[in-house]
């Protein structure tokens, strides 16, 4: 079938729940994935597709193949961060921004839409890996989400419980 671009179908295999968790978070930009507990169950997940008499869509197969996430939409252009003067700017209001206030929101406002996991959010704005319950990413997020409350700022951050963060612009 020529002209018909192929899916692409990923298959991850994770032993452990923490590790499918981990490993869904990595393939979350994939046009699909599969996750399975063991190679036997991938190997049995590809006899059933090949055996199928309904034909399945050309698809390409691969281990741990990431595929880029699309481009997320771009921030509402009332919403800036100047980081030169460290403020928040919404219209015609500006809000001042503490150090870790302003990196986690430029992280946010430069992927709109697109989820900052908590690992990648504490390596780019407190420099180390992410242990722990994260109280400290939180308490940063509830401050920002306040002073875009208090902006009147139709962009809202969005937790995705036991993954991140994301910029919702409304």
């Amino acid at each position: 079938m020529q002209g018909v671009p192929a899916a692409s179908l990923v298959i991850g295999i994770a032993s452990s729940p923490a590790e499918r968790r981990h490993l869904a978070r990595l393939l979350g930009g994939s046009d699909a994935f599969l996750i399975v507990s063991t190679v036997d169950q991938a190997r049995e997940f590809l006899r059933v597709v090949e055996a199928s008499p309904v034909p399945a869509p050309a698809t390409r197969t691969a281990l741990a193949e990431v595929t880029p996430s699309p481009q997320p939409p771009p921030p509402p252009p009332d919403l800036a961060v100047d980081s030169d003067r460290r403020v928040l700017r919404w219209r015609d209001q500006e809000i001042d921004l503490t150090r870790l206030e302003h990196d986690v929101l430029l992280c946010l406002v430069h992927a709109p839409g697109q989820v900052w996991t908590y690992e990648r959010l504490h390596l780019e704005v407190w420099g180390n890996r992410h242990l722990g319950r994260g109280s400290d990413m939180h308490s940063v997020v509830r401050r920002v989400r306040g002073k875009l409350a208090r902006l009147n700022a139709a962009a809202t951050i969005h937790s995705v419980r036991g993954v991140g963060f994301r910029l919702a612009p409304v």
